[in-house]
């Protein structure tokens, strides 16, 4: 009876975990490189980005940006990267705040 008890619970076990890692990975979009990369640049500028420089590097287009000064005469921040990672038909953005995360999800569902 324990062997069967261990074996239900290895089986249940083995079912619960991919439904606990739904969810949890970044979201992919079925779009083209260019137009994540206008509406990333877009995103950026409505915000109150500054768009420094964009690299490609292999798989991966980096985008850098800075907070521009807002008006307040305090300078510039420093340059932050944003990656966005090319899959096979799928793109998906790494190391993006959140706020213009959500910003670049609406804009790309569009």
């Amino acid at each position: 009876m324990r062997r069967y008890d261990a074996l239900i619970i290895a089986a249940l076990v083995a079912c619960v975990a991919p439904l606990a890692a739904q969810g949890k990975g970044p979201k992919k979009y079925a779009v083209t490189t260019d137009r994540a990369l206008v509406v990333t640049r877009e995103v950026l500028v409505k915000q109150g980005y500054e768009v420094v420089r964009v690299e490609n590097s292999g798989r991966d287009i980096v985008v850098w940006y800075r907070r521009g000064n807002r008006g307040r005469g305090k300078g510039k921040g420093p340059p932050v990267r944003m990656v966005i990672h090319r899959t096979e038909d799928r793109v998906v953005f790494l190391s993006a705040p959140s706020a213009v995360l959500v910003d670049i999800d609406v804009r790309l569902k569009l």
